[in-house]
């Protein structure tokens, strides 16, 4: 049977990320009006032969950008539409004249863990950035594209995840993207109604929308649209294997890497439709909101409808016995969806990864730095009591792998080496046995 092409190395992440980061390139915040987003530049057409660099002609109208330090940064460029709730984007409404692309885009409205401000968030968050070191020069550069971490929360806009860095550093084009996040990227509707057949995947749909939109354009900003390879940390990661598992980004899509993006119940393997089914039932139900009166999901508030989803999430992970992958408890997130369609199974199966994977070059590893922001939550725990867990992993190895740590971290509490290799490093390991 034929096998993924897999390389299994262990990523140093801050070296990625630090070339990933830009110190102080833009502006921070999102543009709170949304209309503004929509409006344009209305002027003379510009032709393709007379364009400055930092204006660009896609294919549904020319965007302009900015010039910083020898990198073209183009922020907020709509790659989809999203017209409704729990449907897939459509092709972006062409525009005519120039459109800047100077601000950031609006993101999926925020629900958990680290949450966010509503200010610039919106269902139709379908935008991306791009940076390039040279447009319209026939160059045909590497092309990175970044999804960020959280299922949940987060985005592609702020100096955080500037690829200016990266895009000069190493000549590629950097792209990083907006997507639809939890209960409107991942509740699933499919019982109540035709056209919400793919609503349990309509973030996931996003991202191969962008995927999609670099191929048809990427070329005009100096990449090469069969050189396009994934990225992301933690969630991030997860959906790298998410689009290397669905049939809708063949060809569109030609090496991953995962960044510390694995846990025994996400990335591996993704929701299934039993336990999205039940979480809608329980979600409307929380609602009062039955197939008569469906179209109430279009206007209810997000925080109400994101409060429902987050109890049935719970109610669902007792039922179902999810386990956190934090330990000691049961936990359900917002994730794509293995529903024979979309995603058709899981990324990695018994006897291999998915079929769609079998030819996309992995990187795959857990980041040196890993939840540095936990340290000393434990630090009571002794050195003898560390080794003791980390042999489990480990075997003999525990005492280079437990002074490694003390090296890369001296004066921190030993016990604080447990931190990435107890969740983080050993379903990696069990990904690179596949």
């Amino acid at each position: 049977m034929k096998r993924g092409k897999l390389l299994a190395l262990i990523l140093a992440g801050v070296m990625t990320l630090g070339l990933l980061s830009a110190c102080g390139v833009v502006e921070s915040g999102a543009d709170t009006d949304a209309d503004a987003k929509q409006e344009t530049v209305q002027e003379p057409e510009i032709s393709e032969e007379t364009m400055a660099p930092a204006i660009v002609a896609t294919t549904a109208g020319q965007v302009r950008g900015t010039e910083l330090d020898g990198v073209y940064q183009f922020l907020g460029v709509p790659y989809a539409e999203a017209k409704g709730r729990f449907l897939p984007a459509e092709a972006v409404t062409p525009w005519e004249g120039v459109r800047d692309a100077d601000d950031w885009g609006a993101i999926s409205p925020q629900t958990s863990f680290f949450g966010g401000s509503a200010d610039g968030q919106d269902n139709n968050c379908q935008n991306l950035n791009l940076w390039t070191p040279g447009t319209g020069d026939a160059e045909k550069r590497p092309v990175m594209v970044w999804f960020h971490g959280g299922m949940t929360s987060g985005s592609a806009n702020g100096d955080g995840t500037s690829g200016a860095n990266l895009a000069k550093a190493e000549n590629v084009v950097v792209v990083t993207v907006n997507h639809r996040l939890g209960v409107l990227g991942y509740l699933d509707l499919s019982a109540y109604g035709e056209q919400y057949a793919q609503s349990g995947n309509v973030g996931a749909l996003d991202m191969v929308a962008s995927l999609q939109w670099i191929h048809d354009n990427i070329a005009a900003f100096g990449g090469d649209p069969e050189n396009v390879t994934a990225f992301g940390q933690s969630g991030g990661g997860a959906k790298v294997l998410a689009l290397m598992t669905t049939p809708y980004a063949k060809g569109l899509l030609h090496k991953g890497i995962n960044e510390s993006g694995a846990t025994d119940t996400l990335g591996p393997v993704f929701a299934t439709k039993e336990m999205n089914a039940r979480v809608a039932e329980l979600t409307l139900e929380t609602l009062n909101i039955t197939a008569e009166n469906l179209s109430d999901l279009e206007t209810v508030a997000f925080e109400t409808l994101n409060e429902a989803g987050t109890q049935a999430l719970a109610q669902v992970a007792e039922e179902f016995q999810i386990e956190s992958p934090f330990g000691g408890s049961y936990a359900f997130e917002w994730m794509p969806e293995v529903d024979g369609d979309v995603i058709p199974s899981n990324p990695v199966l018994d006897d291999g990864f998915a079929e769609n994977a079998f030819d996309i070059p992995l990187l795959i590893g857990t980041n040196l730095n890993e939840w540095q922001f936990a340290m000393n939550v434990d630090a009571d725990m002794d050195e003898n009591a560390v080794l003791a867990q980390l042999r489990e992993t480990y075997g003999d190895d525990a005492e280079a792998v437990l002074a490694a740590f003390q090296e890369a971290y001296p004066g921190v509490a030993v016990a604080n080496a447990l931190y990435v290799d107890a969740m983080l490093r050993p379903p990696i390991l069990k990904i690179t046995a596949h």
